[in-house]
């Protein structure tokens, strides 16, 4: 099978852009794209490689929805629209097993997002994914890294903060769980995340910033500090976990909670008044989705945590992923 016939039996034939939105999709130089008016267009790319973003073993189903989940949870921490987004693919050898999986879990996905392929490169060579999203808001409206207020709540988005994490350590052999149901849990939690796109959606207007957690709670909120030029106070014991991730040493717990990375969930603040918390509380049960304050936002610049008791904790301790060390 050739590059083109490739294509076209995989991705093409299963995307099916609205015209009025994409009058050109797949099949030309460029795609065309008519933006909304009164919108601003946001565009974001992450590329997942094997052996660094993923394992091996994944299946082909599950690697197509979690290379547009990560994608899409980008748009989801700046309250964003999903409209379209380009694949480009790299492959060692055309496996049809393979990409029949891949491209059904990639566009169950697109479908339940309403977002459409509209382009993108196949190539030869080790497995690569790369894709790019485009979504949209109203114009001024983006929820950014750079608007966290002194005295904002800091909240983080989901139940199961460090289940990815437990997974990856129970596949390299350095954790174990009581049963196959259990590892089933946090596998799903690893190579199934679900983009918090209703809650972006939900918390425009009512949060002042927000990211979504990919390398790690303290390493990604650290960029909220960074660019809003302030500091925060965590409670470590207050962060979401499973029933799983409670069975596991306090220690493990509270590492790959802070800092196991793979969660995909929002972290934000946002005004710490009662008008404040009932308006996350309503954007939480609007979009489904949970939310837990698990800190404030201070004016002395850095990061500090302490657990239930009040009794500090080092952030020291913890590192959040970076693409450039070892994992």
């Amino acid at each position: 099978m050739g590059e083109f016939d490739l294509i076209q039996r995989y991705f093409k034939s299963q995307s099916h852009p609205s015209a009025d939105a994409v009058p050109v999709g797949i099949g030309d130089d460029c795609a065309v794209i008519n933006p909304t008016p009164g919108m601003q267009w946001l565009v974001s790319s992450d590329m997942l490689v094997e052996g660094r973003h993923f394992l091996s073993t994944v299946a082909p189903e599950r690697l197509g929805h979690k290379a547009l989940a990560v994608n899409l949870s980008d748009l989801a921490a700046c309250g964003a629209t999903p409209r379209a987004f380009t694949l480009a693919l790299s492959l060692p050898r055309v496996d049809e097993t393979f990409l029949s999986g891949f491209a059904r879990g990639l566009f169950a996905l697109a479908q339940a997002h309403d977002i459409a392929l509209v382009g993108g490169d196949t190539t030869a060579g080790p497995l690569n994914i790369c894709i790019t999203v485009m979504g949209e808001v109203p114009r001024g409206q983006a929820l950014l890294r750079s608007g966290a207020r002194v005295g904002d709540d800091v909240y983080v988005s989901g139940q199961t903060l460090g289940d990815a994490r437990l997974a990856l350590e129970v596949f390299r052999g350095q954790a174990s769980l009581a049963s196959a149901a259990e590892f089933e849990q946090v596998r799903r939690a690893m190579e199934c995340p679900q983009p918090r796109a209703q809650l972006g959606l939900a918390l425009r207007g009512v949060a002042h910033s927000a990211i979504d957690v990919s390398d790690g709670l303290l390493g990604d909120l650290g960029h909220i500090l960074k660019a809003s030029g302030v500091g925060a106070r965590l409670d470590v014991d207050a962060l979401p976990r499973s029933a799983v991730l409670a069975g596991q040493d306090l220690a493990l717990q509270r590492e790959y909670g802070l800092a196991g990375g793979d969660d995909y969930e929002l972290v934000f603040t946002a005004p710490s008044d009662a008008a404040g918390r009932a308006a996350v509380a309503a954007a939480a049960a609007a979009s489904g989705t949970p939310v837990q304050r698990i800190g404030a936002i201070e004016a002395e610049p850095g990061l500090r945590l302490h657990d239930a008791a009040g009794l500090a904790l080092s952030a020291a301790a913890f590192s959040s992923f970076d693409h450039f060390k070892t994992p």
